[in-house]
């Protein structure tokens, strides 16, 4: 397993990945997913300043996932990731994450928080298991294309920073 920053020729599988995991209701995303759109907004958020960065996740030299952050308020990011099949269950995920809280760190975040529908295990599983704590719950919040209204845990880790003394400027 390989992580990696995103590169602009990566936009088009990214998008590929996010049409193939909504299929299984694990992602925001809804199938059918408009790949060109998608890809464009990858290009996008690839060429963002920090804090926003994006990763990809590489197994046997094929992109089988990624994760993005973007900043939303000073000093916190959200992530987005999604790992196809075959790319799971290897410590990708926990790679993954691990790379953007050491890059949120970086970039003084002091928060990194995220979604994730309240029936998928496997993610909050990870997230906790790597220090996420359970901030709320957002009840029948997502209306589908279906009509049907789905809930999302909102989970965040707050991060160890250093901040400076305005009166020795040195880190304390």
């Amino acid at each position: 397993m390989l992580i990696r920053l995103a590169k602009l020729e990566d936009a088009d599988v990214l998008a590929a990945i996010i049409a193939e995991v909504a299929h299984e209701g694990t992602i925001g995303p809804e199938p059918p997913v408009e790949i060109a759109a998608r890809a464009e907004r990858f290009r996008e958020a690839i060429q963002a300043e920090a804090p926003d960065a994006t990763w990809v996740l590489e197994k046997n030299g094929r992109i089988v996932g990624y994760a993005h952050s973007r900043k939303t308020t000073n000093g916190v990011l959200v992530l987005e990731m999604a790992i196809l099949p075959g790319g799971r269950g290897h410590g990708g995920g926990r790679a993954l994450l691990q790379a953007v809280l050491e890059h949120a760190r970086e970039c003084a975040a002091h928060k990194v928080e995220l979604e994730a529908w309240v029936d998928n295990a496997r993610a909050i599983a990870l997230y906790t298991s790597s220090g996420f704590e359970v901030e709320g719950i957002r009840r029948n919040h997502y209306r589908r294309k279906d009509g049907t209204l789905r809930s999302a845990m909102i989970m965040a880790k707050h991060l160890r920073t250093s901040r400076l003394d305005w009166r020795s400027g040195t880190n304390v």
